[in-house]
């Protein structure tokens, strides 16, 4: 498959997905905006390895995946804020209640394994299946069921909600929110 206009458009098409995985791994918009730019370079001059009748969709999702992981492994070696006091600095109170909301189902999916916030995202709020989802992180369908089963049961008790209405949440928050069972009652 070469860069034509029908591998443009796809590309494009999964910009939204790709940007909303990167913030919720890395959690920084601007950096999440950087990943998915690079990811995206990465796949145009890689192009010739991309398999024709696969999903071309996974494919970017691994790319943006590997890439976040070998840049994690280069931070790491990095010095630590550790008591945030310098990332207190540069926030500031949000304005609306959404905002409020969103930050802190952004702060929840952060208290989440990585492994668990991951999977969750790829299945809730990405669409995608527990099959693309395995392939993506390079696990069993099990394993990415285990994960999402586990993450969408931990995020209400993190939330101290019943039901994802109780956000007031968007439509992405309450995709990932929804089939989700907590309890007996279903979100």
């Amino acid at each position: 498959m070469s860069a034509d206009k029908g591998v443009r458009e796809v590309m494009l098409a999964a910009v939204p997905s790709l940007r909303a995985f990167a913030i919720s791994l890395c959690g920084n918009v601007d950096r999440a905006d950087d990943l998915v730019q690079e990811a995206l370079l990465r796949a145009l001059s890689n192009i010739s390895s991309f398999q024709p009748g696969t999903n071309m969709s996974a494919w970017l999702f691994t790319i943006l995946r590997n890439l976040f992981r070998s840049e994690y492994r280069k931070r790491r070696r990095e010095v630590e804020d550790v008591d945030d006091y310098y990332a207190r600095q540069l926030t500031s109170l949000p304005e609306q209640n959404s905002r409020v909301e969103t930050n802190e189902f952004r702060a929840a999916l952060n208290l989440l394994p990585p492994e668990q916030c991951e999977a969750l995202v790829l299945v809730g709020a990405s669409g995608f299946s527990y099959e693309e989802a395995a392939q993506i992180c390079g696990c069993a369908v099990g394993t990415i069921k285990s994960r999402v089963n586990r993450a969408r049961s931990r995020l209400p008790e993190i939330l101290s909600i019943r039901a994802a209405s109780d956000l007031g949440a968007d439509r992405a928050t309450v995709a990932v929110m929804n089939s989700g069972v907590v309890g007996s009652r279903r979100l």
